[in-house]
């Protein structure tokens, strides 16, 4: 197990680790933290297939200058937005269907996934969306694109809006839940994140929309993991536990046909003190377990 003593950002592999976390976890050990209630939010692992080589996945650079987790690697996603709730045109499986796979009412299931594709529309530029059930936007360039973009993320046009002006429906059937995370309760910003698989569709490019990202990339999960494993690629526990388990799959098809059976359990992280020291863990995930010592 790695012990830690360090004053900044510390690393099992590349693993990212706010250095104010032992504090928190103190205070809230003493009862003198109140654990903030998690936001629900949604992200996307991107995939699209490499020939000969299996499927890579979309991964963007948060940047240094972030509060949260600056430069570490992560997917297209953010926050529900509460008019995600609202009366959206919809293709594929229904709300209460989503609601039963994901473990929510109706209305939270539709705004999960509602915010998964505006956000991969917003972070990356790729829209799971089409005129029908059947069809999905093959080119989302241009300035009346960028400008609605712009309008989405500025909360200046809610997503039902863009879609109902634009005669699109959004494709739930593109989309397959893979792992739920919540942000440890010692953290500042929690939130309860619902991470979904998605095949680029075909005719769409990604590109760095995200004011939040220097860079992006596209990289094998396997890949990816082993740049983590030599401290190359810095990421938080969720992205790479989700990145391990996409190596083994031969396709994005491969992955959407997996997510059905997918556990979406949530993983929230544990601290526990051991005399001076604190040992962190997250149930299901060995790996990430770390002591951490007072410095």
């Amino acid at each position: 197990m790695p012990n830690s003593a360090d004053s900044g950002t510390s690393r099992n592999g590349g693993q990212w680790f706010p250095p104010e976390w032992p504090d928190r976890i103190r205070a809230l050990q003493r009862g003198e933290l109140v654990p903030v209630a998690p936001r629900r939010a949604a992200t996307v692992m991107l995939l699209r297939d490499e020939e000969r080589h299996g499927p890579s996945v979309h991964l963007l650079r948060r940047r240094t200058s972030m509060a949260f987790a600056g430069g570490a690697y992560a997917y297209p996603g953010g926050g529900v937005d509460p008019r995600d709730e609202g009366d959206v045109r919809w293709a594929g499986p229904g709300r209460a269907r989503w609601a039963e796979r994901l473990g929510t009412g109706p209305a939270e299931a539709q705004a999960l996934v509602c915010a998964a594709v505006r956000e991969t529309f917003e972070e990356a530029g790729v829209l799971l969306a089409g005129p029908d059930a059947r069809s999905v936007v093959a080119d989302t360039t241009g300035e009346e694109w960028e400008a609605d973009r712009r309008a989405l993320v500025d909360r200046t046009l809610s997503f039902a809006d863009f879609l109902g002006r634009r005669g699109l429906v959004l494709r739930s059937d593109l989309l397959g839940p893979w792992a739920r995370w919540i942000t440890p309760e010692f953290e500042a910003r929690r939130y309860d994140t619902f991470f979904f698989v998605a095949a680029l569709p075909r005719g769409q490019r990604t590109r760095n929309a995200s004011t939040e990202a220097d860079r992006t990339v596209w990289l094998r999960p396997g890949d990816a993991a082993e740049g983590y494993d030599r401290g190359e690629l810095l990421m938080m526990p969720p992205t790479i536990a989700t990145l391990r388990s996409l190596a083994p799959l031969g396709s994005a098809a491969d992955a959407l046909a997996e997510a059905a059976r997918r556990d979406l359990a949530p993983v929230l992280a544990r601290a526990a003190l051991e005399g001076d020291a604190i040992v962190l863990s997250w149930p299901g995930h060995d790996e990430f377990e770390k002591k951490v010592f007072p410095v």
